[in-house]
This record gives C-alpha cells, sequence and structure tokens, in this order.
C-alpha cells in the first residue's frame, strides 16, 4: 500500500469544484478563483493528481446532441462471483458509460447509451443478457437527463 494521501482541506474542495464545473480553465484562472497564488495551485493540483483524486480530465458531452438518442440504467443480478469477469467485459462495451458494483436488490447498475431503442435493444439482448455470470437484467429508460453538474 502506497503512502496515505494528504488530507483534502477547503483550497482543495474549492479547486475541485472548479476543476468538476471547468476542467479547461488556466491554472492562471483557477488560482483567482480560489484566491491564491498560481504556483500554490500549480502545487495543489499536482498533490490532487499524485495521490489519485483526480485520477483524469474529459469532456461532458450532451448525449442526445452526440446522437445517442437513447439511454436507460439497466441493473443486472449476477451469480455468486461473477463481478470481475463481467466489469471486464462490461469495459469493454462501447454503450456501457458507467458500471457499478451496488448492494440492494440487484449487484450491478449500467448506464447504456445507445442511437435509438433498436441499438439499447441490441445491446441489452446480445451483448449484456448473454453474459454467462448474469442472472437477470431490468431496464429503465431514462426519458430525460438533468444534469446537475
Amino acid at each position: 500500500m502506497g503512502p496515505v494521501p494528504a488530507p483534502i482541506d477547503s483550497v482543495d474542495e474549492q479547486i475541485l469544484a472548479e476543476l468538476t464545473r471547468d476542467g479547461r480553465q488556466s491554472v492562471t484562472a483557477l488560482a483567482q478563483r480560489v484566491h491564491i497564488s498560481r504556483a500554490h495551485a500549480y502545487a495543489r493540483i499536482n498533490r490532487l493528481q499524485q495521490d489519485g483524486v483526480i485520477t483524469r480530465y474529459s469532456a461532458v458531452v450532451d448525449p442526445v446532441r452526440a446522437g445517442l438518442r437513447s439511454s436507460a440504467y439497466v441493473t443486472l443480478k449476477l451469480r455468486q462471483h461473477g463481478w470481475r469477469e463481467v466489469r471486464e467485459t462490461l469495459a469493454k462495451i462501447p454503450e456501457v458509460y458507467h458500471v457499478s458494483l451496488v448492494g440492494g436488490n440487484f449487484d450491478v447498475l449500467l448506464l447504456v447509451r445507445a442511437r435509438d431503442n433498436l441499438d439499447l435493444r441490441r445491446v441489452v439482448f446480445d451483448h449484456i443478457q448473454p453474459l454467462p455470470a448474469v442472472l437477470d437484467t431490468q431496464t429503465f429508460v431514462i426519458f430525460e437527463d438533468a444534469d446537475t453538474r
């Protein structure tokens, strides 16, 4: 196990909030918004990256405008000890945008985005349901996304 990461303080929280809001802003702009020097902002961001708090930078894409007009949450019930195998396989399906191991009435929650309902059906029926570790699926179609961040 590696070194213990430094605790997150209020300045780190402000930096994380700013980067979550706009990951493309310059370090100078971020430093001004957080009221710290540019050098201090660089050092903080580097530490947050080295500690694994910031794991990557990405763009937030509107799925409908990107041609993905059908989205659903799909729940999976798995055979015992099937998680690792399923996780690796699901990560290779381009339409699967998020995979979570959860507790409750099902084992896995997926966010699936597809071109249309026929494409969504194809992903669920042809790629997810046939997996050997999958015992059951339920599909919850998303009528509207509300981005809260």
